[in-house]
């Protein structure tokens, strides 16, 4: 294929699988990756890289010039316990790097844009039990409103402007190729370095707190399945649910144990556990199941086995999996 692929945002968890993977399908010479610096993977060694701050809207415009790119994907972002930290930066960055990259599809002409929301965009007032597609949307923290704002704007310049935009809401993502990245849900990748090494995880949520997650290998193969679909089976232009398998760390630290019995988990919840509990416990994605044939394919035991094989080489160990 001769069409081009920009990656904003490259070098976080997502970014860095997703450069692989769509190299994989259209060449990695066809693949710009773009972060405001290079990331060390060797992924980012293989084919073109950008440096691109998204708030530059001068530089990102002269990066879409060069290459002509089909498609673009907007990952830069500012994660939850992060963007609490610095909310405005949050907002900031969150905002008005989505705005110039739906801008840039009209005078650009872009094919695609892919853009991530997230379980963030729920709060306090939303079921918390298989929460639907539509329901009430009162998130309390700056990525969360931030994201659900996002949203209201991609289904506009899908209506105003007929930019084809796509999205997905993520629940945690969990990967063994990069490490946490500062959302809340990062508890559920640190735990298993930690039964590698210490063979004990502090945790900063409490051992009851559930919430929505979905495994690296799930989340590309949907973010490559509604990208690749036909435009008229995306039914939904602010974003869909995803899902994958819900547990809370009691859970993750049961699974682990099947594989590694000394493992164990201490609890000290802080901040970041007002943010959890403020999120689903579990959601409702038959909507994209529906309308572009979704479905994951790993639950808890079968990530638990493949984070572990995966990582357990980095740290010296042979576990006999």
């Amino acid at each position: 294929m001769s069409e081009h692929i920009l990656v904003v945002g490259a070098c976080g968890q997502l970014g860095t699988e997703l450069v692989e993977e769509l190299g994989k399908i259209y060449g990695r010479d066809h693949v710009i990756a773009s972060d405001i610096r290079q990331g060390e993977d060797e992924v980012f060694k293989a084919g073109p890289f950008e440096t691109l701050d998204i708030l530059d809207k001068k530089r990102l415009g002269e990066i879409l010039e060069k290459y002509k790119p089909s498609q673009v994907y907007h990952l830069a972002a500012l994660l939850s316990a992060t963007a609490e930290a610095k909310p405005k930066l949050g907002w900031t960055l969150n905002m008005d790097g989505l705005f110039n990259v739906l801008d840039a599809a009209i005078e650009f002409k872009i094919g695609k844009i892919y853009w991530p929301s997230s379980i963030a965009v729920f709060g306090p007032g939303t079921p918390a039990d298989n929460t639907p597609q539509n329901c009430v949307m009162d998130p309390n923290t700056i990525y969360g409103i931030s994201k659900l704002a996002g949203e209201r704007y991609c289904e506009y310049y899908f209506r105003k402007h007929k930019v084809d935009v796509r999205s997905l809401r993520y629940p945690g993502l969990i990967g063994y190729k990069s490490d946490p990245g500062g959302g809340t849900t990062d508890y559920a990748v640190s735990i298993y370095h930690d039964a590698l090494t210490t063979g004990v995880h502090t945790c900063f949520l409490a051992d009851h707190t559930e919430l929505p997650m979905l495994y690296m290998p799930d989340a590309l193969k949907a973010t490559l399945d509604i990208m690749h679909a036909p435009a008229e089976k995306i039914r939904i232009r602010s974003s869909y649910n995803l899902a994958g398998m819900s547990f809370s760390p009691k859970d993750i630290t049961a699974s682990i144990q099947k594989y590694i019995p000394g493992f164990t988990t201490e609890y000290n919840p802080d901040h970041r556990q007002a943010i959890a509990d403020s999120w689903p416990n579990s959601i409702d994605d038959s909507d994209a199941r529906k309308d572009w044939g979704w479905k994951p394919q790993y639950d808890l035991d079968g990530m638990t086995r493949d984070m572990l094989i995966n990582l357990a080489p980095r740290y010296g160990k042979t576990l006999g999996l």
